[in-house]
């Protein structure tokens, strides 16, 4: 059984102390392969390295996450399509669009968001949207922009089964973490209505740790938490879950040349 962690943060200092011990858990529960969103310039170099450390599990994005979207913004814009001309990168992520840690840069988000999905399509790569408390706006864009040439995942989902519907007919998948584990998020009630072949997994680490290892930092391993949770909800088997996401995953970001 192989899983593939499609967002997690490994390169940042919380991992400093047991960064490879922490991989290695990964590999060893099956988490064979993991997808590393960028954040912003500051942490372009310390992704690089871990995937080039870990060449055969560790994939990386390139983007301008909206909760780094500053005065400088464009500056960062600039950064991130030089990066992509390199062509070293399976996504462009994390992108979107945070309306919960602070609104005085919307405008900024707005436009760095449109941004980057039109580098997406010239790169044709897929992209990774971050959407919190976002949706209305994140689909006005999408309604604009997407298209044939666009396809990549709503990270982080915790949507309605409405709001579901509405990305997955964009022809995205649904990123499920370890809030599907959380006993009163209600994401389990709508990932209930999806069919898992729109759905991709994930961890967030550090951050969101699932059920029984929630107020605790998340890593990778945890993934098989969040893959058992949601067979018990579609009563069916962890492995057919792994499969199935699995091969979502390798699909949307290129990889099945690399298994």
């Amino acid at each position: 059984m192989m899983l593939i962690d499609t967002h997690t943060h490994l390169f940042l200092k919380e991992f400093d102390a047991d960064r490879d011990e922490v991989l290695n858990r990964a590999v060893k529960k099956g988490v064979k392969k993991l997808i590393l969103p960028n954040v912003d310039s500051s942490t372009t170099l310390p992704m690089l390295d871990l995937c080039s450390r870990f060449p055969d599990h560790c994939y990386p994005m390139m983007g301008l996450h909206p909760t780094s979207v500053r005065d400088n913004y464009k500056d960062e814009l600039t950064n991130v399509e030089n990066w992509l001309k390199k062509g070293i990168f399976v996504a462009v992520g994390e992108i979107g669009i945070d309306l919960y840690w602070e609104k005085k840069f919307l405008f900024q988000q707005l436009e760095a968001f449109a941004h980057q999905i039109i580098l997406a399509k010239k790169f044709q790569l897929p992209i990774v949207i971050h959407s919190r408390e976002s949706f209305d706006e994140i689909f006005d864009i999408m309604d604009d922009l997407n298209d044939e040439n666009l396809k990549g995942i709503f990270h982080a989902f915790t949507g309605t089964h409405e709001q579901a519907e509405r990305a997955i007919g964009y022809g995205f998948k649904l990123g499920i973490g370890g809030i599907v584990t959380f006993k009163n998020s209600g994401l389990d009630k709508v990932v209930s209505m999806i069919d898992p072949v729109h759905l991709v997994l994930e961890t967030d680490s550090p951050y969101l740790a699932p059920t029984p290892k929630r107020g605790h930092r998340n890593e990778p391993s945890y993934l098989i938490y969040t893959a058992n949770k949601i067979a018990g909800i579609h009563g069916t088997t962890v492995e057919e879950v792994a499969r199935i996401t699995t091969q979502n995953a390798l699909t949307l970001f290129g990889l099945n040349d690399k298994i």
